[in-house]
């Protein structure tokens, strides 16, 4: 088994994060993102890594794609503009391109894969967060179409997307099998998207509700076909737990960076605090979490590209990857001190912005459950 990546594929994985710090560092992102940094993502092809070449994308695999998505998280200070930009590509694009009609896909990749278009995926309700086959939003049948009416309560991207990649009851009787995918321009008639609301972390991407009232599709806009909207949302979460997270081991690859040349660096009671066991214990187990979870994530994604059912590997991988991150942002607050706890050096950022991963693309518990049941329980 290689752990290696290719000389090339490591040049590549340093040119896009040395282009990041290029970019952001002229163009910080200080609120939500701007058009501008969508646009120079898309220039850097970070929006359509796992895209067919053929509609604007690089073509890569999940693994490749992978590393990619680590080293924009390395070296992007903004880790919500990381999830707004993986959010965009596997939870929207990503079933666009592999569940779409020829006419869907040629009109919409193109602005998906280039910065021109942005997407926001609109699953979550008020009473659906981890049981999606009970979705209150529904679609009726009419001529040519469905009507789609309901509100969807938690839409990252949602207040700035053109484009909505969404799941509503089409049969009631049916549970999972009675849902359906369908991609929703924002100018369609009866769609309104809500003003972004306030939130704990990942603060450079927007969120809010969007409600249809009514609101046409056409058939061509339905992914994949008709009760198939359960096999959809899985195929598109197998890569969102995957390559999305990517961008956190990124994040613990930075944080552990600085947790070492501060405890390098700080000194107590006549000594470097990497001296005292209670530090460098913390700094190792920091460590270890991430080389875990990389190798975990990296199987994940290795299994996915050999065509395997890697249900158990990336439960496993994304439930690594987000406790871990999450375990050693307490600790680097901890380490750090009062300077931790204070928001000029950005330490407790980091807590602010671990904290939902291990919420959003299934809770942490809904792996377990996953996990269980894959080893028979």
């Amino acid at each position: 088994m290689d752990f290696s990546w290719s000389p090339e594929q490591r040049a590549a994985q340093d040119a896009v994060a040395q282009a990041v710090r290029d970019v952001f560092e002229d163009s910080p992102v200080t609120g939500f993102f701007t058009p501008k940094h969508w646009r120079a993502l898309g220039e850097l092809g970070l929006l359509g890594l796992c895209v067919p070449t053929r509609y604007g994308g690089r073509g890569l695999g999940a693994l490749e794609t992978a590393g990619m998505v680590e080293a924009f998280g390395r070296a992007c200070t903004s880790t919500g503009l990381v999830f707004a930009a993986s959010a965009h590509l596997f939870a929207c694009t990503v079933p666009v391109a592999a569940f779409g009609s020829a006419a869907v896909k040629e009109r919409l990749l193109p602005g998906l894969c280039s910065g021109e278009l942005v997407a926001g995926n609109a699953m979550t309700e008020a009473e659906a967060g981890s049981d999606v086959s009970r979705l209150a939003v529904h679609a009726e049948r009419t001529a040519g179409g469905w009507l789609l009416t309901g509100e969807k309560s938690f839409v990252s991207n949602g207040p700035a997307a053109d484009v909505y990649v969404t799941y509503a009851t089409t049969d009631p009787d049916a549970g999972h099998l009675g849902v359906t995918a369908f991609v929703v321009e924002r100018t369609a008639a009866g769609l309104t998207a809500g003003e972004p609301f306030g939130k704990l972390g990942l603060s450079a991407c927007p969120a809010g509700t969007v409600t249809f009232d009514g609101c046409y599709v056409p058939d061509e806009q339905v992914l994949g076909e008709e009760g198939t909207g359960g096999a959809v949302f899985q195929h598109s979460m197998g890569w969102e737990r995957a390559c999305l997270f990517a961008g956190y081991l990124g994040l613990m690859d930075r944080l552990l960076d600085r947790s070492v040349e501060h405890a390098r660096t700080r000194r107590q009671f006549g000594h470097r605090i990497g001296d005292f066991q209670a530090v460098s214990g913390r700094v190792v187990d920091m460590k270890l979490r991430l080389d875990s979870a990389r190798l975990l994530l990296h199987r994940a994604c290795w299994e996915m590209d050999r065509g395997d059912d890697a249900t158990l590997s990336v439960a496993l991988s994304k439930l690594a990857v987000s406790e871990g991150a999450l375990a050693s942002a307490v600790d680097a607050v901890q380490l750090f001190g009062g300077r931790g706890y204070r928001s000029e050096d950005g330490i407790e950022a980091y807590l602010r912005d671990t904290l939902p991963g291990t919420i959003f693309s299934g809770t942490s518990d809904i792996q377990r459950l996953l996990i269980a049941k894959e080893l028979g329980l």
